[in-house]
């Protein structure tokens, strides 16, 4: 390659070379839960959801089917000549930022706030995606955003996220490591914001001591879409395209997304980089591509056609995964539905018959989805299925022209007729996700408050007042407070967004077709108020790890239909640096087969530095049916028991630990929404 053709590779929309044989290729692609953008797929439960299922093993069956849609689909638009945007196989996924507050938009696209959840659900993620091929990857992961990331979204051009060395050891890095080291994840994504006055897509501490020395990385790395061009235009910190993209060029960053490395020759004019150092990051963003097998005549998967997308089989799994990921917050006893008795059912709310309500963000285009509507509908042909929108999603008025409120009477006088209502509420990717200025500027992607918007809050408060018996089936992204909603409903479920067959296993669900297990990913706050400012980093008062309050529901939590017992819960003792082993028995104490999820929490009792409250160590998904008993069995790894100093190091004292283990977080709010408590043992290190 010329050098101006080896600097051309390192945009994201790398041409052609034909005198070389090399095809044009687009970098990229997105993939969280789903192939995305690019015409048809499964679309699975939004990322949030999956990490709900607290199953690693589901999620790595469910990337493995979008990596074979992926190729399928790759195949296709190769035959067609069709080299654009989002037909590569570089998919932009996972996101495994913290989501440690719940006003952040794009937290949806993350695992949740506990840095071992989302590592296990990622390096899950990953490996599914990536293959097992010994010679090619099926398709390219990539952990973004690198590294402390989750906003506010309106300040992520110009903002500078502070995090001690201790949280950043403890809760910001450990996912990104374990997908490196553990997932060999092949691509790498720089965040928008500096991160401790560095700009993570230019960060030495970063790119280099951290993930290329500390870790080994040796695949490649992007710059979040035109964080490069923040350097002079937000963050100030060079002075014109030319030198932010030296300066990026230099630290680490191989590729961009954007088109400040069409800069790259003037920057070699201006003798702020070498030719060298262009032809060595071409070499790395080549050899992703090969490892992909773009360059050979024959790989695996090239047989993969257009049948093997949305196929029957992916969307059977779909519903199974949708199933996994709702969360039961609440049930006085209302749920199951008996359907033999149901003549009158009342469906009602902005998301009820909503199909943006399935999808989340960056999602493909589903071949069928079924709404909360359409399942209940399906599942009840002989009820008289009744319904009412009652509100638009955030406006006052629900038609145009209209006036404040005007579907509220027509939602009160349908939940009149009905023996029960299932109130269908929550936000869409219209008003929570990645940064945007739309819906009159009112809505930016964060939320502002843990508060549906007003108009939800009234029609909830309306249809509430008849006392009828009554679902909220709440649909979001993130953690919101229902309010006083909430408190008179007679059952809660945390829908998230399910995903295309989610209105299908809504039904399911509020039907007693199978007994629900998934768990919360993050905690439910009463309210913003406690939390420490939005753009504060600090783990200080966040999250379930530090969060000294009463939370609404706390992480880890969800109900069944069915009772899980433990006993005989064994922990063999360990010296510092040394794998902890136990086990612990589960009993299905219930009258229903049903899921249980095994989390097992450790706690320093008496620590030399600040450590988390708790902390997730080990989690199962398993299958019990009525009456059946089960011995199981984990392994805390020697990291799970070290300590952070305040330097960030690492290290091991002896002392005493408690270790946990039940169907909960072992706080007083669990136990209290639960009517038990985890088992514990203590032991000394």
């Amino acid at each position: 390659m010329t050098v101006q053709e080896a600097a051309d590779q390192l945009c994201f929309n790398a041409p052609a070379i034909p005198r070389l044989g090399v095809k044009a290729y687009n970098w990229w692609n997105e993939a969280q839960h789903g192939v995305a953008r690019c015409g048809l797929a499964t679309v699975f439960p939004q990322a949030i959801g999956l990490a709900a299922t607290f199953d690693a093993e589901a999620m790595q069956k469910t990337a493995e089917i979008i990596s074979t849609e992926g190729r399928a689909k790759f195949n296709a638009f190769q035959q067609e000549g069709d080299y654009g945007i989002y037909k590569g196989l570089t998919y932009w996924s996972p996101n495994i930022n913290i989501f440690r507050d719940p006003r952040w938009g794009r937290g949806q696209e993350t695992y949740g706030e506990d840095p071992y959840l989302t590592s296990r659900m990622g390096v899950a993620f990953v490996k599914g995606l990536q293959g097992d091929d010994p010679r090619y990857l099926k398709a390219a992961g990539c952990a973004k955003h690198f590294a402390v990331h989750s906003g506010p979204e309106a300040l992520r051009h110009e903002f500078d996220a502070v995090a001690s060395p201790r949280d950043m050891a403890e809760t910001y890095l450990p996912a990104f490591e374990a997908l490196c080291k553990e997932a060999k994840v092949e691509g790498f994504m720089g965040a928008y914001n500096r991160t401790n006055g560095e700009p993570c897509c230019a960060s030495p501490a970063l790119l280099g001591r951290t993930l290329r020395e500390a870790w080994g990385f040796d695949g490649y790395t992007v710059s979040d879409c035109w964080a490069l061009a923040d350097f002079h235009l937000h963050h100030a910190i060079t002075p014109a395209a030319p030198e932010s993209a030296a300066l990026a060029l230099r630290n680490g960053c191989n590729l961009n997304c954007g088109n400040t490395y069409r800069q790259l020759i003037p920057a070699l004019e201006k003798g702020l980089i070498t030719e060298d150092l262009i032809r060595e990051n071409c070499v790395r963003a080549m050899t992703t591509r090969m490892r992909l097998g773009l360059f050979d005549k024959c790989t695996p998967w090239d047989g993969l056609g257009y049948e093997s997308v949305d196929t029957e089989e992916h969307r059977a799994f779909n519903l199974e995964m949708a199933r996994k990921s709702l969360v039961l917050l609440k049930n006085d006893g209302l749920l199951p539905l008996d359907g033999s008795k149901i003549r009158r059912l009342a469906v009602i709310g902005p998301n009820a018959d909503s199909n943006a309500a399935l999808l989340g963000n960056y999602h493909g285009h589903y071949g069928a989805a079924v709404t909360v509507l359409e399942g209940l509908e399906r599942s009840l042909p002989g009820a008289d299925i009744l319904r009412s929108r009652g509100c638009h999603l955030w406006k006052d008025e629900g038609e145009s022209p209209g006036y404040a409120g005007d579907g509220l009477s027509d939602a009160v006088a349908v939940a009149r007729r009905a023996d029960a209502v299932v109130l269908c509420v929550g936000l869409d990717e219209s008003i929570e996700g990645e940064e945007m200025t739309g819906s009159g500027g009112k809505w930016t992607g964060d939320k502002a408050d843990l508060l549906l918007p007003e108009c939800q809050r009234l029609l909830m408060e309306r249809v509430l007042q008849l006392g009828k018996p009554t679902v909220i089936v709440n649909m979001t992204g993130s953690a919101v407070d229902l309010g006083p909603a909430g408190e008179r409903a007679n059952a809660i479920v945390q829908a998230f967004y399910p995903g295309a067959q989610g209105g299908q296993a809504v039904a399911d669900l509020l039907l007693g077709r199978f007994s629900p297990a998934g768990r919360l990913p993050v905690t439910f706050y009463h309210s913003s108020d406690p939390l420490p400012a939005f753009t504060d980093y600090s783990m200080e008062g966040r999250t379930y790890r530090y969060f000294a309050g009463k939370p609404l529901y706390p992480f880890g939590y969800g109900l069944s239909y069915t009772s899980f017992v433990y006993s005989g819960l064994r922990v063999h003792s360990a010296a510092p640096g040394e794998t902890l082993r136990g086990s612990v028995r589960v009993r299905n104490a219930g009258d229903r087969d049903g899921d249980e999820v095994v989390q097992v929490y450790l706690r320093h009792d008496r620590p030399s530095v600040r450590v988390p409250r708790f902390r997730l160590s080990h989690f199962a998904r398993i299958h019990l049916k009525a009456g059946e008993e089960r011995e199981h069995s984990f392994e805390l790894p020697a990291q799970a028991l070290s300590l952070v100093a305040d330097d960030g190091s690492l290290f091991y004292e002896h002392g005493p630990i408690s270790v946990f283990a039940g169907g909960s977080l072992p706080d007083e709010r669990s136990a209290e929404l639960l009517g038990r408590a985890p088992l514990s043992v203590e032991l000394m290190l």
